[in-house]
Formats: structure tokens, sequence, C-alpha cells
């Protein structure tokens, strides 16, 4: 944002001839601290410079230096300063620092390391530096020098100068490293994970985490200081939410009786409406008892907002207008692009389609005439450039598996003449180009779209290989929209997001007679082929509410206490979550949310740092009345 805010002061400037004079004093600010601060990506985007000249003009002193308000790193500590602050302008102070021994050499130098830079230390004269275990910590007090001609390293940021060290006093000594911050010997990840208290020193990870703390310090001040929303903290402990992903149960010490930990604050945000809190937020933390994946763990973060007297339209353009004012990276300008569910799955074969780069889907089941009128039957090609040749071996092994689960029939190019005809093979042909070969799946349409879904990012991923592929390197923001409201399930029907979530006005009259082809007023926020937000308009009827739990075959009287909030004058609301650790982890280019969180679980669920979940002791599973099989 502050990269943004700075382009745009120049831009004004020169575009409108401002005099130099008139922002002289308030440049000087900024160029004194431009430096430190595009270091730290520290700004939210309060001001945007307008290309008005009058309204630039006035109190341009004033806008700039609340765009640059400064923090102070040192308060409160016994530094002066921190090992990335030193500039040539220091030269001749007496400074403290404190940090990590990151490097010695020659008994002489000796490289200090914090959370914001490095700073090259000297023993002066014919004193000698001790020998000083790496990663000791350590106090020191000196006089900033410049550096030598010659010696000046210009790739660090402190390169220019250097301390003479007067005094050099040792806080803590470190006794045995399991391993060292050391770029090419990099450990792998689970013993990172076991110390992770030394992992988190690595600059990744000190600017993955800022990162977050900034984009997170952005929203807040978004919500409430510009829209008045109101930041309420709800409980953990709780009642099984029905119809939801699976829970986890705490046992208590009352006989036979359990909370659940929150999958997320749903029930209470919408209590929180019908109790008048009509703009919630909360940085909540939920959990889920599910597998665990690179962008899944069983404990996490949402940014979870909740506001009455709206719509989907309403909700969609509050959580663009946050990411654009708020997120840490370029994202385009609103509004975002909309799918539909159905079209998403048609031409992309996923919910969450990924659009930085252009594959899609062409239908052919026109070609199929004893199929026209078959509403469930799905035909589709998947076009790509011929230089890519055939798939090997491996490629179409994972192709037979694809189909094998989606109990669909998959036909790669070289086969279509044979398994589907010559006439079938010259029309489709025609339809994508002699340019092109391609993929042809048909079976049920909507685990056709699922398995060539998958085949497409097999094909990306071999077309990306030969350079055959363009991909962007921008983020691309989509809504996904208009979910049908139920599914298939083992058991009957399931809803597709929750059971709180309202059913398309549209298509009311289906619910009885056809509720598979009900729409929700549901949405999802993809980027990149991301899921990093869902959210809905809600039930606040409780006539329809127990209308949608009984389709959903939900015991009503497990849900009495919400139900008894919705008929005592609940205003019509909607609302949304987003996954904190998602975001943040494209914003800082992560390959798994493990990156950007500080104490993870690993891909089994478990913490790697503890070695929880741990057994506990007999006396405490006679207090909570538990007992344990093999």
């Amino acid at each position: 944002m502050l990269r943004r805010n700075i382009f745009n002061i120049y831009k004004t400037c020169n575009v409108y001839s401002i005099p130099i004079s008139l922002a002289t004093e308030a440049h000087v600010i900024i160029l004194n601290k431009v430096p430190r601060l595009l270091n730290f990506h520290s700004f939210s985007k309060r001001h945007n410079i307008t290309s008005k000249r009058h309204t630039y003009s006035h109190n341009v002193k004033q806008d700039l230096e609340k765009l640059i308000d400064e923090p102070d790193y040192n308060a409160f500590s016994y530094r002066t300063h921190t090992c990335g602050e030193l500039r040539p302008s220091h030269v001749g102070e007496k400074v403290s620092l404190c940090g990590w021994v990151q490097y010695q050499r020659m008994n002489k130098f000796l490289l200090l390391r914090d959370a914001y830079g490095i700073t090259q230390c000297i023993v002066g004269g014919d004193t000698n530096c001790p020998n000083i275990p790496l990663e000791t910590v350590v106090k020191i007090e000196g006089i900033v020098e410049l550096r030598p001609k010659g010696m000046i390293n210009s790739d660090m940021e402190t390169g220019d100068i250097e301390v003479v060290i007067n005094d050099l006093k040792i806080l803590n000594t470190v006794s045995n490293l399991p391993f060292h911050l050391r770029d090419y010997q990099k450990p792998k990840e689970q013993l990172r994970l076991q110390h992770r208290y030394i992992d988190l020193r690595f600059p990744e990870m000190q600017y993955n985490l800022r990162q977050r703390s900034t984009m997170l310090h952005n929203m807040r001040r978004f919500l409430v200081e510009k829209h008045n929303f109101v930041e309420v903290e709800t409980p953990t402990l709780f009642c099984r939410t029905p119809g939801g992903a699976r829970e986890f149960v705490v046992p208590t010490h009352h006989s036979g009786l359990f909370y659940s930990l929150v999958q997320s604050p749903q029930q209470f945000k919408q209590m929180l409406m019908a109790g008048g809190i009509d703009r919630y937020f909360q940085v909540a933390r939920c959990y889920r008892d599910e597998s665990t994946r690179p962008d899944r763990q069983p404990e996490f973060t949402q940014l979870d907002l909740e506001l009455s007297f709206t719509n989907l339209d309403g909700v969609l353009s509050l959580i663009e207008q946050m990411l654009y004012t708020t997120f840490v990276k370029d994202i385009p300008k609103p509004p975002f692009k909309r799918l539909t569910y159905k079209y998403a799955l048609e031409n992309y074969g996923t919910d969450k389609p990924n659009l930085t780069y252009d594959l899609k889907f062409k239908s052919i089941k026109h070609l199929f005439n004893d199929k026209l009128n078959d509403p469930v039957f799905g035909a589709y090609v998947l076009p790509y450039p011929n230089e890519m040749g055939k798939l090997t071996s491996k490629y179409k092994e994972k192709v037979r598996e694809l189909s094998k689960n989606y109990k669909t029939k998959i036909v790669l190019f070289e086969n279509i003449s044979k398994e589907l005809g010559t006439d079938i093979h010259y029309k489709i042909q025609d339809a994508i180009g002699v340019s092109n070969s391609c993929i042809v799946c048909i079976g049920d349409n909507e685990n056709t779209c699922l398995s060539l879904g998958e085949v497409r990012e097999i094909i990306a991923s071999l077309l990306l290989e030969k350079n055959l592929l363009e991909v962007s390197n921008t983020i691309v923001p989509l809504w996904v929209i208009d979910f049908p409201l139920f599914v298939k399930g083992e058991e009957g029907l399931e809803t597709c997001h929750h059971p709180f979530t309202a059913p398309h006005p549209e298509d009311i009259n289906l619910l009885k007679t056809d509720p598979l082809n009900v729409r929700s007023l549901a949405y999802d926020l993809v980027i990149n082929g991301n899921e990093v937000g869902g959210g809905s308009v809600r039930v606040h009827n409780a006539e329809q509410q127990e209308e949608l739990l009984k389709i959903l075959k939900i015991d009503a009287t497990k849900l009495l206490h919400f139900l008894n909030a919705l008929k005592s004058g609940c205003p019509p609301h909607a609302g949304i979550a987003l996954g904190i650790d998602r975001l943040v982890s494209i914003a800082c280019n992560a390959d798994s949310i493990r990156e950007v969180i500080a104490f993870p679980k690993s891909h089994e669920g478990k913490d790697p740092l503890s070695g929880a979940p741990n057994s506990i002791s007999e006396d405490d599973k006679k207090y909570y009345h538990i007992v344990t099989t093999d």
C-alpha cells in the first residue's frame, strides 16, 4: 500500500505541477523514512492522494504526515536502534544494539541480527572478539563508523556502516542447536516444526508473520474506523452444530456431558444480529476435526463478519472494498468478476477455478443425439495445443484413475475415432481447431465436469513445463454464486454450505417438489484457484429455518435457542468468513498455510513441538469420566 501511495504522491506532483515549496517539508519527512517503511510494509492504505489539484493542495503537510506516521521500534527496550536501521547519517553516534550472533570471522568481525536486519560489528585495535557460539543473544554498545572504501556491502541495507564495539555483553549463550539458520542448508519441514522457535528466526518467517499482523491491523481499521463495525468475542466452547463439519468434543467433569469446539461462530453472529449488534466482526479461532492439507489445519483463523439490513450485493461490495484497501499486495479494483456455480463447473470443472491461465472446456453434448434430452448426461472436451504431444504412461495412468474414481469415460485424443467413432472425431476437430488436440469426457454431468477439472490441472502443469501456457503472476479474485442449496448425501439431502443459508427467492417454490434444483444465496471468494472466503444471506425467519431443518432431517430441538432468537424479531442479515491463513499465504507466495502460522500442526494434524495430542493420566480420565480402548 505504501508503495502505491508514494507513487501517487510523485505522480500527482508531476502531473499537476505542484510547487515544490508547497510539499518540500512533507516530502523530506517521507524520503527520510521511505527505506525503512518499504522494508517493513507497515502501512495501511489510509489515504489516496486525490487527482484534483485544489484538493491535494489543501493541507498537504497534514495529509502526508498522517500517511507516514512512523512507529518507534525501540521504545521501552534498552537498545537505541535496530540492526536494520543504521545508515551513514548515524556516523559518530553511540548506539546500543541487541540481537543474535549470526556470523563471526577472524575474531574481529561479527554480524548481529534481529527481526529488522543485520549490522556488522567490529572490535578495534589489538583486542579480539571472544569466540561466541552462533545464535548467542548479545547486547553491543559502540560507535557508528563508515566502512573503509572497497569494503562497502551493497547487498546489505546497513552495508555502508559498521559499529565499533566498546562493550559486548552476552545475554544468553547457546548450548546446542538442531540446525543453523542458513538458506542453503535449510532443514526439512518436520525438523523445523519440531524446533519452531528457531525456525521463526528465518527472515521468511519474520516477514510472513509481520505481513499477517499488518493485514489484520489494516482490516480492523477499515471495519471499525471507516464502517463502524463492532468487534465482539464469542465463545469457543459451545454445543454441537448439526449439519456441519465434524467438531472436536471436549469432555467435562459432569458425566456424559460434553462441549464442542466451534467450527465457526455462525450461530453466535446471527444471534448478535437479533441482539441489535448490526455490524459485527471478529478475528475468530475455529476448529474442525478434518484431515489436514496444505491449505487446511484442524485449528484456523478467520475474519468473521455479519451485518444486518443488507443483501448479497452489499456483502460482496464490502469485501471487495476491504481487500482493495487493506490487502498487502496489489489486487484488481472492484468489482470482482462473478461466475455462477454452474458456469464454473461446466467450464473449469471446479467451484474454485484458477483464472490465471486460459484453459476452458467446451460442451459437445449436441454431438450425441441419443442423449440430447437426458438432463443428467454431460459431454465435454478440453482442448490444448498440439505441441504438447501425447501423455506419457505416468499421466495416462492418472487419467485412468480419475475415470475410475468418478465413473466417467475419459478418451484421449488419439483414441477418439476408435472409442467414439470417426464422425464424432471430425466434428470435435472442427470445434477445437486443427492446431489443437484434446481430451474428451462423457458421463454423469457433474462427475464429468469434476473429473475433467482434475485433468485440466494435469494438462496445465504439462503445458507450463513446455512453455505452452501463459500464466499471469497477478492476483485474480472472483466470486462464485448461485450454489445449490442441497446436494445428495449418503443418507438423503445435505446442505451445500450450512443449514442457515437462505434459498434463492426465485426457487423457493421448488423446496418441496425439486429441492436439488434450488439455488442458494451463498457466495465463495476465490483467488487464483484458492477458496479464501465463503458466506451467504441467512435465513432470518424461524418458519423457513424449521422447514429447511426438516428437509435436512436435522432435529430442530437441538437448535431451540437459535430458533427462539429468530422468532424474537431478527432482522434480515448476511455475512461471510475469510480464511486469514489462506489469504496471508497468497500475499506471501507461500506454498502452505503452515508457512504463515506461528505454531502450525503437521500434515497429520499433530503438534511436532510438544508431541500433542498426548495421553492423559488415569486420574484425569477418572475426573472426566473417560474410558479409553486400544
